[in-house]
């Protein structure tokens, strides 16, 4: 580890000494028989296999500067951002993946360009030490946020069946029959989002901001960032809890307004 102008510059054996902390875990893993000592130690590889990798790529695509990489990697992290919001649902149907896809990108994209052109200002707008971090923020997020959307809402049309159908024969809409379990559902998505700031700055210090401050960053700007990325997650993860509810909505009912089971 070396010094250089107040940035601590990390060393290969600097992180070969974080590394060797996971011993830590593995040892109360092995104490409590949690069986997690298998999945620990693929995670904390993959963690540096992937992140070594996206370094490599990154710090590349910085060097170039060219709009279409760019454009492709944002693609790809959309597409496995979809993905993953998929794979964390339990109960699927035919087409989840296209919905939970829209949802993601829709939301994401969205708050992502208004960031770049109206907030800061960026030009070119692809300059990627900008809209890299600040879209994979966005979507880490609202992929989270998303597939709990999702879980519970199909979780609770497959559990109150009965109930959504005796209200639709009270005469009740199709939206109306479902939206409680829809209300819930956006509640329980944004949960995270919604406690993460309440806190923050408070018990917790959020990773952007601690990142920007231990690059040697000046510590207002590191909060003032923080503070716009943070409602910037607010935004994509209410945006993408809605549209992937009303999607899933749509996927239960048939076009004569009838509830169905995908």
């Amino acid at each position: 580890m070396s010094t250089d102008n107040m940035q601590i510059v990390l060393t290969y054996a600097d992180i070969a000494l974080a590394s060797s902390l996971i011993i830590i875990v593995l040892v109360v893993s092995w104490f409590l028989r949690l069986r997690l000592t298998k999945t620990l130690v693929i995670a904390a590889v993959r963690t540096v296999i992937q992140l070594s990798f996206i370094g490599l790529i990154l710090a590349w695509i910085f060097a170039r500067e060219q709009w279409y990489e760019v454009l492709i990697i944002l693609t790809i992290m959309t597409l496995i951002a979809g993905s993953a919001a998929k794979n964390r649902v339990k109960r699927t149907y035919k087409g989840l993946l296209v919905d939970t896809l829209i949802a993601v990108s829709t939301s994401a994209v969205l708050v992502t360009v208004i960031a770049i052109s109206l907030i800061l200002q960026v030009q070119p707008w692809y300059t990627p030490q900008f809209i890299i971090p600040i879209l994979g923020l966005i979507l880490g997020n609202s992929l989270t946020a998303i597939s709990l959307t999702s879980n519970q809402l199909i979780e609770n049309l497959h559990g109150q069946q009965g109930r959504i159908e005796m209200m639709l024969s009270l005469s009740a809409k199709p939206f109306e029959a479902v939206h409680e379990q829809i209300r819930a559902a956006i509640i329980n998505g944004m949960t995270p989002t919604l406690n993460s700031m309440l806190v923050v700055g408070i018990v917790s210090l959020p990773g952007m901001m601690t990142g920007q401050i231990l690059a040697g960053a000046d510590p207002t700007q590191a909060v003032r960032y923080q503070i716009v990325t943070m409602f910037l997650i607010c935004v994509s993860s209410t945006l993408g809890c809605t549209i992937s509810a009303l999607l899933i909505y749509r996927r239960f009912f048939n076009k004569k307004q009838q509830f169905i089971l995908p």
